[in-house]
């Protein structure tokens, strides 16, 4: 039997989730992209959804994540912002370092 590890990391605020791997996804596509509706159809969820989710989180955190452009003839577009784009980062490297140090563990506990 092979053992192996998994789990999920998330930030939270009060006992309630701000930030979590699917966010961080969704901020790491708009910024690959240049588009929120693009990024949203990446992850298979709709514009309208993934629109609530930036607006919940940026209500949560108390800053804006995406400068947003109206569509129209030259089309829309956004872009994180500098607090978004640092935000994403942090929680990505951490979420990085964290899973190495599991990792470690984990090997020291279980596969022997």
């Amino acid at each position: 039997m092979a053992l192996s590890l998994n789990c999920k990391i998330w930030i939270e605020s009060d006992g309630k989730k701000v930030f979590g791997d699917g966010p961080c996804e969704i901020l790491q596509r708009v910024k690959q992209t240049g588009s929120l509706r693009m990024a949203a159809a990446e992850m298979n969820m709709s514009y309208s959804q993934a629109w609530k989710l930036i607006d919940d989180l940026e209500s949560k955190l108390g800053f804006s994540l995406l400068h947003k452009r109206a569509g129209g003839h030259a089309g829309g577009g956004s872009v994180l912002t500098e607090e978004g784009e640092e935000f994403a980062g942090k929680y990505a490297q951490f979420r990085r370092e964290a899973l190495e140090k599991l990792e470690i563990l984990f090997k020291k506990h279980f596969n022997r």
